[in-house]
């Protein structure tokens, strides 16, 4: 059941690039090599140690304290350069497994913009969303289902990037974008490796 997810999400993310390559000219060598923009998701590649934290508003997280979460993201050039394809796993304290997704993210030189189509595995769903570079961070925007089934937009930004550490977060909003509350799950990855072991 998984591969079938993948094999469709990777068919998504694909399918523009190859209606483009049968439309090119066979001399157009320069639409079939990935733009330098390709690389603007290289930072994540490798593998890194995360300290996750989320946002809890109950009295019980007031009285017992934030839930400690730690995590492994990994991340690989795929796609002959055009793309990157990571995964991210998030454990409690006591190593449960409280999420599991996987993600194949696309350059589209047309819209200069990413394409992302993510898999998580624990609730068999699929979304989509598109990133863009904005000077020093990467934006990324997409919409999905709660726990509750209520639907949302999301934004995420990676921030605080360096060679061997960045910043995450993922805000949400229930009304269209007018408000949002910020925070919702914030991730401090801490390089571990420059290979990410597959």
């Amino acid at each position: 059941m998984m591969s079938r997810s993948l094999m469709l999400a990777a068919l998504v993310a694909c399918a523009p690039l190859a209606v483009h390559a049968q439309h090119a000219s066979p001399s157009a060598d320069a639409g079939v090599r990935a733009p330098q923009e390709a690389r603007q998701f290289d930072f994540l590649i490798g593998q890194w140690e995360l300290k996750v934290t989320p946002k809890v508003n109950s009295l019980a997280a007031k009285i017992h304290g934030v839930p400690k979460m730690t995590g492994l993201w990994k991340a690989w050039r795929a796609m002959d350069g055009w793309g990157i394809e990571d995964e991210l796993r998030i454990v409690d304290a006591s190593g449960n497994p409280k999420a599991l997704s996987h993600v194949l993210r696309v350059f589209d030189p047309e819209s200069k913009h990413w394409k992302n189509v993510a898999v998580d595995a624990y609730n068999g769903a699929v979304s989509q969303s598109t990133a863009a570079w904005d000077g020093a961070v990467m934006l990324v925007s997409g919409q999905g289902t709660d726990g509750d089934g209520k639907a949302y937009h999301s934004r995420v930004v990676f921030r605080d990037i360096t060679p061997n550490r960045f910043s995450w977060r993922a805000d949400r909003s229930y009304d269209l974008g007018k408000t949002w509350t910020e925070g919702v799950l914030t991730i401090e990855a801490k390089r571990s490796s420059a290979v990410a072991a597959r």
